[in-house]
């Protein structure tokens, strides 16, 4: 049971930690083509936030924002390998900030085509969270393993 445990986690990080890598290797002083496709939706979620609230949001570098994420995905991942709950949380963490972001179909008519492309990555996201979700709740539920007690010794007279 403890080896397939460990290879789930493996399997289930490879995910993030792949990604993180191939996000290592892009990473530029611009931020690479994950800034180039992060770049516009932060716009977008700028422009709907000052709407909605009134107020005028700052700028937020991309470059920033894509360093936090590689760092997320890249640490998370390594710790969840390990059973860690900290890399868990870490995973949630990213995905909760990123996903919304970047899979935004609710800004496009069911019409476009662009929307259940990414209708179906956010669902794949989210079903990603709550795996993370239930590896906590998991975690929390197990017990910790007792050491046996021996039994006590009888007395010979």
């Amino acid at each position: 049971m403890g080896f397939f445990s460990f290879l789930g986690r493996v399997l289930f990080a490879s995910i993030f930690i792949l990604s993180a890598w191939q996000m290592f290797n892009e990473f530029s002083n611009n931020g690479g083509s994950a800034a180039a496709e992060l770049s516009p939706k932060v716009a977008v979620l700028r422009r709907n936030l000052s709407s909605k609230l009134g107020v005028a949001i700052p700028d937020i570098d991309v470059t920033h924002l894509v360093a936090i994420s590689l760092s997320l995905k890249g640490i998370g991942g390594l710790l969840f390998v390990f059973g860690s709950s900290v890399g868990a949380y870490l995973l949630l963490l990213q995905l909760a900030i990123i996903t919304p972001v970047l899979y935004d179909f609710f800004n496009f008519s069911p019409q476009n085509p662009f929307f259940g492309i990414l209708l179906s990555d956010f669902l794949q996201h989210i079903a990603l969270f709550g795996a993370l979700l239930f590896f906590l709740g998991m975690k929390n539920t197990v017990p910790k393993r007792q050491p046996k007690k021996k039994a006590p010794k009888t007395k010979t007279y």
